[in-house]
């Protein structure tokens, strides 16, 4: 972890409420934070892949989603101890259960644009 990295996370607001309305809010507040989550859920690990994935997302977005999912325990960071190094990021259970959140947000948008609203 670099000083920024350290930096970023003391001043990021502790997230040890398990109330699944207050993460919403927390973690819900991009634009980016469904497409980013979408593409972990199907397997896409890797910083630099993700940024491909997720088209028009910058890198720096793309480095505040991954740590704010992070620290929230939705995706777990795997360092692989390698030259370079590489960095992969995964759903934790607790992620997985967290996507069929949004998951069902996507089935009610698909019912409201079969009913036309």
């Amino acid at each position: 972890m670099t000083a920024s990295d350290k930096k970023f996370l003391a001043i990021m607001p502790r997230l040890n409420s398990r109330r699944v309305d207050r993460l919403l809010e927390d973690v819900i507040g991009c634009r980016w934070t469904i497409s980013v989550l979408r593409a972990v859920g199907r397997g896409v690990n890797r910083p630099g892949a993700l940024e491909r994935y997720v088209t028009g997302i910058s890198a720096k977005v793309l480095s505040d989603r991954l740590k704010r999912f992070s620290r929230a325990g939705i995706v777990a960071r795997v360092v692989f101890p390698e030259i370079p190094p590489r960095v992969e990021y995964r759903l934790s259970d607790f992620g997985k259960k967290f996507l069929r959140l949004l998951r069902e947000a996507e089935k009610l948008q698909a019912e409201l644009d079969a009913n036309g609203r």
